[in-house]
């Protein structure tokens, strides 16, 4: 049995990893588990596995311990995965705080299941640097990774052409972008075909949720941005493309759910059944590809342009985008505004260098203080 970790095991991705776990108890043996700050699900959680070392990471947060021991604070995530001896870590936490307990987990040469993009997005150089040490593998739970982490199975990476995400277009893509300055929070967080988390949500109607995804595509799989293109696909069926230098195209297709993505990364190598829809090939009246509209969504290009200072500029990015998301819902800023507000923090801190990831936890709180500043 596989001894898993699940990081953010309240939210969506952790949800579907447990949804895996119930399907499969003979396979996974669950021995621990962290949340941010909602308790109450964490305990139930915690008393339908057995687990009895649990992480709560927000001080505020009420929870009855019941025997159990209970790590508690901001670096609770990070001691979880230090104090247990895990064969597989899912990160599902959300946004930069998922950074330091991705680290810790490859330093413990575990297998990294990742949904937590902004790891190598703000850190990718020093997350890899570390797998490469503790020869820890990093496989992907976002779909469109999962995808090309499929597509490459029994592939070299030197026979790749070209890397194609596929993008919803999220819900405003054939929304004039005249209207943009009055989309309201409600609209934004309602995606068309995935249930996700509100930072990826409001991410996916600004695409830079594609943005933060070539970014970390390149990490993952140590290609140059040039050879990562974006196509935008409605029907989110096709999750991803790699083109080989033959010109062939190998696509991974399946029905919109995360959970089987999450299975391929808690049963590699092998691939484990799951009680789920089929994909109905003959009910699919057509597959759409478009390309970007990188007028109305400018996110993708200011991701290409972070990557000239890899070591700073993503963070940087990522941090103010975490701001600019979260002042948008609260409704202090226009939907218009983000990408906006990104740049701006961008230009005030682009010559900044870090050494280390302590260095790069400072930035990242840097950031949010200037991008908080020019929201004033």
């Amino acid at each position: 049995m596989k001894k898993v970790i699940i990081l953010g095991s309240t939210g969506s991705i952790g949800c579907s990893a447990l949804d895996i776990i119930r399907m499969h108890p003979d396979r996974f043996d669950l021995i621990g588990l962290q949340a941010g700050s909602n308790g109450d699900l964490l305990a139930r959680q915690a008393d339908e596995f057995n687990v009895n070392l649990i992480a709560l990471s927000s001080s505020s947060a009420s929870f009855t311990a019941r025997g159990r021991h209970v790590i508690t604070g901001a670096d609770a995530a990070a001691r979880l995965v230090q104090e247990r001896d895990a064969d597989i870590v899912v990160n599902g936490i959300a946004g930069a705080a998922g950074f330091m307990p991705s680290l810790e987990a490859v330093r413990q040469g575990a297998t990294l299941a990742l949904a937590n993009k902004e790891s190598m997005v703000i850190g990718g150089t020093f997350i890899t640097s570390e797998a490469k040490r503790s020869n820890a593998r990093i496989i992907p739970v976002d779909s469109e990774h999962s995808a090309i982490f499929q597509c490459l199975a029994g592939e070299s990476t030197e026979e790749v052409r070209r890397i194609i995400l596929t993008a919803s277009g999220g819900p405003f893509r054939d929304r004039p972008i005249e209207t943009f300055g009055n989309i309201t929070p409600e609209e934004a967080l309602t995606h068309p075909t995935w249930s996700m988390g509100r930072r990826i949500t409001i991410d996916s109607a600004t695409m830079m949720n594609k943005g933060l995804e070539i970014i970390e595509a390149c990490w993952l799989f140590d290609v140059d941005i040039d050879m990562i293109h974006v196509l935008v696909h409605p029907q989110s069926i096709v999750h991803s493309m790699v083109e080989f230098h033959d010109m062939s195209i190998k696509a991974q297709l399946g029905i919109p759910d995360m959970r089987i993505a999450i299975a391929y990364a808690l049963s590699w190598p092998e691939r484990m059944p799951l009680g789920l829809s089929s994909l109905d090939l003959a009910t699919i009246l057509k597959l759409d590809f478009i390309p970007p509209d990188e007028d109305k969504f400018p996110a993708p290009g200011v991701a290409r342009a972070a990557m000239k200072n890899p070591g700073t500029l993503p963070c940087i990015m990522n941090a103010a985008d975490e701001v600019a998301t979260e002042a948008f819902l609260e409704g202090r800023i226009r939907f218009d505004r983000i990408i906006d507000l990104v740049t701006r923090t961008m230009d005030k801190l682009s010559g900044t260098r870090v050494t280390n990831p302590q260095e790069l936890m400072e930035l990242d709180g840097e950031s949010r203080k200037i991008a908080e500043n020019i929201l004033i």
